[in-house]
């Protein structure tokens, strides 16, 4: 199809030529004002009120776009960045034997969560040596040193023990210590 649209359409039939000929009077009296008002330094008039809103609804989805696209971004990253700290629990992990009966109670996300592990494994997490890397819903021991690399990137998936480094001055009990496996 060759032609102007406005050729093709009075060839189909769907616009008469006097349509035809409005819309070309149109646009030039359009273009006429625009060239008279750009020479004088005048600003130009305010097109119709419909080619307005179209041109502020297609910069209205244009910011929507951008902030849309921006989300996926963040998201991805967050994305990646999770599986690249999961890859490093999974390549760091302490083994645990499947024998170990020593619960460890631990809080995550404001739920009490246990894991099973063996006594030297409670004494290590106890002394801080060893951390718990949660992700999703497995939970895994590793070395302090690595927990320390983790969390600075993503601090909700580390959980750590308190260590007490000092105990009170006026503590009248402070020569007993409180045994970690104490059950109540």
């Amino acid at each position: 199809m060759a032609g102007s649209l406005q050729d093709q359409l009075l060839n189909i039939g769907v616009i008469d030529k006097k349509k035809a000929k409005k819309s070309q009077h149109q646009k030039r009296k359009q273009s006429n004002k625009i060239r008279q008002a750009k020479k004088s330094g005048q600003e130009i008039e305010a097109q119709d009120p419909a080619a307005i809103k179209i041109e502020q609804a297609q910069r209205e989805k244009q910011q929507r776009d951008l902030a849309l696209n921006k989300q996926r971004d963040e998201e991805r990253a967050k994305k990646a960045l999770l599986a690249e700290v999961g890859q490093i629990v999974q390549q760091h992990k302490v083994f645990t034997p499947e024998d170990a009966d020593v619960a460890y109670n631990f809080t995550h996300d404001k739920k009490v969560k246990k894991i099973y592990v063996a006594s030297e494994q409670q004494r290590q997490l106890t002394l801080g040596q060893l951390s718990i890397a949660v992700l999703g819903n497995v939970s895994a021991l590793i070395p302090d040193k690595i927990a320390e690399r983790i969390e600075v990137r993503v601090p909700e998936v580390i959980v750590r023990a308190a260590v007490d480094a000092k105990p009170e001055e006026d503590d009248p009990y402070a020569d007993y210590q409180i045994p970690d496996d104490l059950m109540w």
